[in-house]
């Protein structure tokens, strides 16, 4: 180890005395900085990440180290110095070793160099670390197996030039197998190719990801050249004579057995898939416990089947051996519950049929441009998870998320495998478990208590007692995990009292009628464990009503449920002048996500109450309210529920005289019903400097022709939340790291109001927001140059969503329920409080979860509008405590965004990224000449007989 630590340093003295090294250095530097910031826009895609450095690291790096390599042995060769080195008393592995490893170190100093790159995004964002380390991991593995490569061509020739273009030809070779048009041979020759590609194994460990089956391939290569090196080092000194025959093979045999065994090794470790180490910051890429509890807790064989085509789109290609890996993760996690199976129906005649006539799935059709021609390739990419009688289908659009860069390349990636497999399979076990699955699976037995007063019940509730009794022992059936008991509140020795009633859920008793003091205790409370649940049958007691909501509350206390989202959103409305219904007001995309882990229910509330199955009402812009509507929601909020409401003053539309968007303000929404509660939602807009840009089509004039571009233009009602902005451990907000509020309004909480309750400040603008209440919403900048529009003289953050959890006084307490439009009264009751456990979300934006707003967000950031959906999504999560999907989904879903910056705020981290780089290169340069300078030179021999004085100048005889 000492000889080849001492030959290292020999190769890196040349390298560094020499100007050659730092110009090799400096040019792979500047092009890297060039790539990552203009080829790869890195500013216009607006992620606080560093995966375009390394994205291109493979072919940069085969550049670099075949220029490093091409003089080691060529240049001894050609000054005839490599004989020396042959005779020395150094072994010929010592030899290549420390050459390889000069090679490697001055890669690792190149590098080092670009460290400052991802310093800076960390400033300017939240970057996950761990893909940085796994990417310089990687490229220094990369640098060795191009090294080894490279020292092997530079042994056989002693033209410099040659060796670079031949180390370039075969490490290009190497890295081009794995490009998607070449490893799409299909079938097991297109596998092989990318298993042999260094740039396919570069890219699970550049996402952060440290596969021993890819630290193996890379030693490997290393090891596999290394041993070609040295074999071409020995045939140079080898007699051709037959007495040195036997030594040849010897050492022939030797070298083929260590790279045969090095290959083996490889071909050994394939199927070790479990082998790895996630070094993301949320491990994204590690199955979670919510999955691993799921999995061994199936009471059934789980079966999850995906129908992926070998013979596929060049981009799907590389997922596959992804899907796979994780499909293996799940199978091992679930033992002998779960079954997976990878099929292709083109190839497999009764998986085609499966696919087609017993899940409904049909190929997708991808268009391949080739060579010469463009063709039609219908491919499968699809998972089906079975479960019993429950079967639930991800098609391409669930698994796979298709992003386009500002230069127009398209990026091809999973999108969040887990959160989509888990979902599914949660979907199908929670779908398939009935009301007796339930009871059984209850740790303990679960107490469902009437309490009544038979003396005050109204004529048409007289029945409703029995009526529940009957639907109890029906439920039931026998299991002993359901005790049932009737409490008479008018009985002098009830074992409660409805003082106690009051302190312990917040009961009280719910008047006959509005004209009347008379009022009736009729509460059935279903407790199991440290549960406990608080039951209000809507309508007439009827017996459906009754046994829906019963078995919904049994099935919430049991492990393992399928939550109910009641979700309203605004109907279309004929605009102006008799124009088509408005199509700006959809939220597809969002109603997809919910569907991805809930199932989705659109409300009616005009019949003045909310169905009892419902666990989380989500509202949507709401606007049209009748007051029938709004007491529906007000006492689904009395009875324990739980409200999401995106309850903005102002709402987008199509300004009929310009074609453009326009704002306008929401009627009879919530407001009203809020300020009961003690949450005013203002009628005024915020705007803040921090904010995600407007994309704006703009024409630009290059020579004669005129060329249409996108720009990012300011626009202060685009209000950018930023971590700073949040309050980081509630989970409404969890794993979030920005989020945009679009025309939003600021919500004022009255202290007083809210006294007894809970209250949090979900969102805040930053401090430089300021208010405006007029509803233009387009920039004058010639009014106002800097922002396009007035600034407050005195700006302030303001609050602009909040959550509250307690108990809450029904807004109608005072008027009673309103008429219906036929002018009767609904059914239910009037409940005038709410228990404790009642739970209000307030979001002072009613576009931020718009499609139209989703799209203007893609076109300058494909994924940021995702943190919009997390959040809608998180807070459902929160007031269903469901934070095990929320835990899931924070790990892969949301997007880490750069701090807003102006274009001189770029430019000037730009130019830091070169001054850092051009000062390392310089400071190497000074910092080597002048330990050059400061050495002395070795002292020569005496020889023996020379005079002691002859050496000092004296005379000459």
């Amino acid at each position: 180890m000492h000889r080849t630590l001492t030959i290292a340093r020999k190769e890196l003295r040349i390298y560094l005395s020499s100007a050659t090294a730092l110009v090799f250095m400096g040019a792979f530097l500047l092009l890297t900085l060039f790539v990552f910031f203009w080829v790869d826009a890195f500013w216009s895609r607006g992620l606080a990440d560093v995966r375009p450095l390394f994205s291109r690291m493979p072919l940069l790096l085969l550049v670099l180290v075949s220029a490093l390599t091409m003089r080691q042995w060529s240049e001894e060769q050609r000054s005839g110095t490599q004989e020396i080195l042959l005779t020395l008393p150094v072994r010929r592995v010592e030899l290549v070793l420390g050459k390889l490893l000069a090679v490697v170190a001055l890669v690792a100093l190149t590098l080092l160099l670009t460290l400052f790159l991802p310093i800076s995004i960390s400033f300017l964002g939240n970057q996950d670390w761990g893909p940085v380390v796994g990417g310089y991991s990687a490229a220094l593995l990369l640098a060795s197996a191009y090294g080894a490569i490279g020292l092997l061509v530079s042994s056989r020739t002693d033209n410099q030039i040659v060796a670079f273009v031949i180390s370039m030809l075969l490490c290009g070779a190497f890295y081009i197998i794995g490009a998607p048009d070449v490893s799409h041979l299909g079938g097991r020759w297109g596998e092989l190719l990318s298993a042999l590609s260094t740039s396919r194994r570069f890219e699970s460990i550049q996402r952060g990801v440290i596969d021993l089956r890819d630290l193996i391939y890379y030693l490997t290569l290393t090891g596999v050249f290394v041993a070609a090196n040295v074999l071409s080092l020995h045939a140079k000194t080898w007699s051709q004579s037959a007495d040195h025959k036997g030594p040849r093979r010897g050492v022939e045999q030797t070298a083929m057995l260590v790279m045969a065994n090095l290959v083996l090794l490889n071909v050994w470790l394939a199927p070790l898939n479990g082998l790895r180490w996630d070094l993301t910051q949320q491990r994204e890429f590690t199955l979670s416990s919510t999955t691993r509890t799921l999995l061994q807790g199936l009471d059934e064989p789980l079966e999850i089947s995906a129908f992926v085509s070998e013979r596929t789109h060049p981009l799907l290609a590389p997922l596959r051996p992804q899907l796979e890996d994780m499909l293996h993760e799940y199978g091992v996690a679930g033992g002998r519950r779960v079954r997976i199976q990878v099929l292709d129906p083109a190839s497999n005649a009764d998986a085609e049929a499966d696919a087609t006539n017993t899940y409904g799935i049909r190929a997708t059709p991808f268009q391949v441009a080739g060579r010469n021609e463009t063709s039609i390739i219908n491919a499968y990419f699809d998972v089906v998870v079975r479960y019993g009688d429950q079967i639930e289908t991800l098609g391409f659009e669930d698994l796979v998320e298709v992003t386009g860069g500002p230069d127009g390349s398209v990026e091809v990636r999973l999108d969040n495998l887990e959160y989509q497999l888990t979902g599914a399979a949660r979907r199908a076990v929670y779908g398939f478990q009935s009301v007796s699955t339930a009871l059984a699976a209850l740790t303990s037995p679960a107490e469902l208590t009437l309490y009544v007063t038979p003396s005050t019940l109204p004529d048409w509730l007289l029945e409703a007692p029995n009526t529940i009794e009957r639907v109890v022992a029906e439920v039931a059936g026998g299991s002993p995990n359901l005790i049932y008991r009737v409490v008479d509140l008018d009985a002098a020795d009830a074992d409660v009292s409805t003082e106690e009633l009051y302190e312990q859920y917040g009961m009280q008793p719910v008047r006959a009628s509005l004209f009347t003091a008379d009022a009736f205790y009729l509460h059935l409370v279903l407790q199991s464990g440290d549960s406990v649940q608080i039951i209000y049958p809507g309508g007439d007691y009827a017996e459906s009503e009754v046994r829906t909501t019963i078995e919904s509350a049994i099935k919430r206390s049991a492990p393992g449920f399928l939550q109910v989202v009641g979700l309203w959103t605004p109907t279309a409305n004929t605009e102006l002048l008799g124009q088509q219904p408005n199509s700006l007001s959809t939220y597809y995309e969002l109603e997809d996500a919910l569907m991805a882990e809930y199932q989705v229910r659109h409300i009616d509330l005009s019949t003045g109450q909310v169905a009892g199955d419902v666990d989380v009402l989500l509202l949507i812009a709401p606007q049209g309210l009748s007051e029938v509507e709004r007491f529906a929601v007000d006492q689904y909020l009395m009875r324990g529920g739980a409200v999401v409401a995106a309850a903005g003053n102002y709402g987008i539309s199509i300004d009929p005289v310009q074609g453009g968007l326009a704002l306008q303000s929401l009627e009879a929404g919530l407001r009203e019903l809020l300020l009961n509660y003690g949450i005013d939602v203002q009628q005024a807009l915020v705007l803040d400097r921090q904010n995600e840009p407007f994309p704006v089509t703009v024409n630009r004039q290059v020579g004669q022709y005129t060329v249409r571009e996108l720009q990012a233009m300011d626009y202060p009602f685009f209000v950018d939340v930023r971590s700073d902005g949040m309050t980081v451990n509630h989970p409404a907000v969890s794993g979030l790291s920005a989020v945009t509020l679009n025309w939003a309004s600021p919500v004022m909480i009255d202290a007083e109001a809210n006294a007894g309750r809970k209250v949090t400040a979900l969102l805040r603008s930053s401090e430089q927001s300021w208010l405006q209440t007029e509803t233009n919403i387009n920039p004058n900048y010639d009014l106002y140059p800097e922002t396009g529009f007035r600034v407050a003289e005195q700006p302030q953050a303001y609050d602009l969503a909040v959550a509250v959890t307690g108990v809450f006084g029904s807004a109608f307490a005072a008027t009673g329920a309103p008429a219906q439009e036929d002018g009767s009264m609904p059914d239910a009751a009037l409940v005038e409080t709410s228990p404790d456990t009642a739970r209000l979300v307030v979001l002072g934006s009613a576009e931020f979860a718009n499609d139209t707003v989703f799209a203007i967000s893609a076109q300058l950031a494909a994924d940021r509008h995702l943190n919009s959906i997390q959040l809608v999504q998180n807070a459902i999560a929160w007031c269903v405590d469901d934070e095990e999907m929320l835990q899931i989904r924070s790990r892969g879903s949301a997007t880490r965004l750069l701090a807003a910056l102006s274009p001189q705020g770029q430019r000037l981290w730009e130019g830091l990224n070169y001054g850092v780089v051009l000062a390392g290169l310089l400071a190497i340069g000074v910092t080597w000449r002048a330990r050059l300078c400061h050495e002395e030179p070795l002292p020569l021999p005496a020889r023996t007989g020379d005079a002691p004085n002859q050496t000092q100048g004296g005379q000459a005889s």
